[in-house]
């Protein structure tokens, strides 16, 4: 039917009629809607993704790639944490053109998640081995504090599953639309600064949702952090939940409660729900928080699915008084928001005093790049020093715990003739990257080798900066590596060169920050660079910071009030 014009004085009415329209089709079940309205709503309705597993050990990883249902190759198997991976050679210009089935490589990436980013030696061991035994060495630290495998064979899983296990680690919904790995903070239960320790509420959550299938069915993937560090160490503004340590004036120690945050290309910071909830009470109130996602989230776009979007639609008065009247059944008490961050870094980097009088030694890898040869070595330098824990970090870095005064400096050798920095540069400490078009079908260009390449030549061409400066390196516009909220933000895309060539480069986003004064990178207009013009344009950026900056002031504060020309 053809578009008809509106009249000036009927065009609110039909905004409204639009409005109402849209939400009354958004796919909610809550208000009815049960009939999927898309593919992926409809294979999940079709079998939960859980059920996956049991074909995947019996009839797939027996006969082969050739062999898997589609509806499972790109979609169930993700509970499981499984995707293909690119198939090799094909560039970045066609990662939208091309059907599913020509970007699949016949390997899958599979990640292990690693819920509060606590490992002991043997598990790091066992993750270590898996990778030189089955996935070519590949072992990446994630910004959600997870490692991904890399060349994995669907013969394979099966026994990876059986020493993964073994061990007390899970693949159990890794990705999918399901609740994804809880972030912790690194330290919890060591630090000396903690406001609370929320280990014993990610352990219950685990126990109750983790491959729960009343929760194995989201509209999308449900991300969460809990920390009580004053550090606020988990990125809880872009998260679909956080629970973030504060002090009551009354109650004491507790937690604020954040949701909707979220990235991607439509990015969102979290809200604050106002309210003050005990240790005990979280396991609740994120079983709540998930059970409206579950049950209000909109189901008909893929792009609209996120909690994000019902949080922004509905504001946090109205969420918070569903969560209440609904699903808690009991008023939530009122409390107030975090204290500001209490140190410039959030990674734990470095050596550091626990509370019980033993260190522990953060370190920095590339990029999260490291491999299955490293991760034993790394176990076994812990285990050699005395200790049994290590923790990864939200920013793609890691810790040994429990480490006694008279081994640290032992440790630190040990880590630092790995490559594993203790005392990195700024280039180092701050510089994340994505997977890239090395291995996911979404990306357009390189990054983990581009972002160790950039550390390389920053390290060489301005080896006294000492500044705080956070560079995060992202394959395509879907912000896995947090590209909004970093001082230089990099997205993957296509660009001309000086000659007119389509190349790999970069669109520039500049002073994003986390922390209570959160928000998003500035684009400067027209401001793209080129893979191999990225070292030039990050030195000079840094150059004219470095010229311009007050006492005190941080690279996004500057970036806030600097002319483009300074920018560009």
């Amino acid at each position: 039917m053809a578009a008809t014009p509106e009249t000036p004085a009927a065009a609110p009415a039909a905004a409204a009629r639009r409005k109402t329209g849209r939400h009354r089709g958004e796919g909610q079940w809550a208000v009815g809607h049960h009939t999927p309205l898309n593919g992926n709503e409809q294979f999940k309705k079709d079998d939960d993704g859980l059920n996956v597993r049991t074909r995947i050990e019996t009839i797939y990883s027996k006969r082969g790639f050739d062999s898997i249902d589609p509806n499972d190759l790109r979609g169930r198997m993700r509970w499981w944490g499984l995707y293909t991976q690119r198939k090799p050679g094909i560039d970045g210009g066609k990662t939208a053109i091309l059907e599913p089935e020509e970007l699949d490589d016949e390997y899958f990436m599979l990640r292990v998640r690693i819920d509060g980013g606590r490992l002991t030696t043997e598990q790091l061991r066992v993750i270590g081995e898996i990778s030189e035994e089955f996935a070519r060495g590949t072992a990446d630290l994630t910004d959600r504090q997870n490692v991904q495998y890399h060349w994995i064979r669907i013969e394979d899983v099966p026994e990876i599953w059986r020493r993964l296990e073994a061990v007390g680690l899970s693949t159990t919904e890794a990705c999918g639309d399901t609740p994804r790995v809880i972030l912790g903070s690194p330290v919890a239960g060591i630090a000396q600064d903690e406001i609370i320790d929320g280990t014993p509420a990610i352990d219950e959550i685990y126990r109750r949702i983790v491959g729960n299938k009343d929760f194995s069915n989201l509209p999308r993937k449900f991300k969460s952090a809990i920390s009580g560090s004053p550090l606020l160490d988990v990125a809880h503004e872009i998260n679909d939940i956080a629970f973030v340590g504060v002090e009551h004036p009354e109650h004491g120690p507790g937690f604020d409660v954040w949701v909707g945050g979220g990235l991607s290309t439509n990015p969102k910071l979290g809200v604050r729900l106002g309210t003050w909830v005990s240790l005990d009470e979280v396991p609740d109130v994120y079983e709540g928080v998930i059970s409206i996602f579950r049950d209000y989230g909109y189901r008909r776009l893929r792009n609209r699915a996120r909690l994000k979007f019902l949080v922004a639609d509905w504001g946090p008065a109205k969420f918070r008084q569903v969560l209440e009247d609904e699903y808690l059944k009991r008023k939530l008490t009122d409390g107030p928001a975090p204290a500001q961050p209490s140190g410039q870094w959030r990674d734990h980097v470095g050596v550091h005093q626990q509370k019980d009088g033993k260190f522990y030694v953060g370190f920095a890898p590339r990029v999260g790049r490291v491999d299955g040869a490293t991760l034993t070595k790394i176990a076994d330098v812990a285990r050699q020093h005395g200790s049994g824990r290590l923790r990864t970090t939200a920013e793609q870095k890691m810790i040994v715990l429990d480490i006694e005064a008279d081994q640290v400096d032992s440790v630190v050798g040990a880590l630092e003739a790995l490559d594993l920095r203790v005392k990195p540069s700024p280039f180092r400490r701050g510089t994340m990257a994505c997977t890239g078009i090395e291995f996911c079908k979404l990306a357009i260009v390189e990054t983990k080798a581009r972002g160790a390449s950039l550390i390389d030549e920053l390290e060489r061409r301005l080896p006294d900066f000492a500044e705080p400066l956070t560079i995060n390196i992202n394959g395509c516009p879907n912000a896995c590596a947090r590209i909004q909220v970093a001082d230089i933000g990099l997205k993957g895309q296509l660009v001309l060169d000086d000659d007119g060539n389509q190349v790999e480069g970069y669109q520039v986003h500049l002073g994003g920050a986390l922390g209570l004064e959160a928000g998003f990178g500035r684009k400067v207009r027209g401001l793209k660079v080129t893979s191999a013009g990225l070292p030039d344009y990050v030195e000079r950026v840094v150059k004219h910071y470095e010229e311009q900056r007050e006492d005190g002031e941080r690279f996004a504060a500057w970036v806030a009030r600097a002319d483009e020309k300074s920018l560009s």
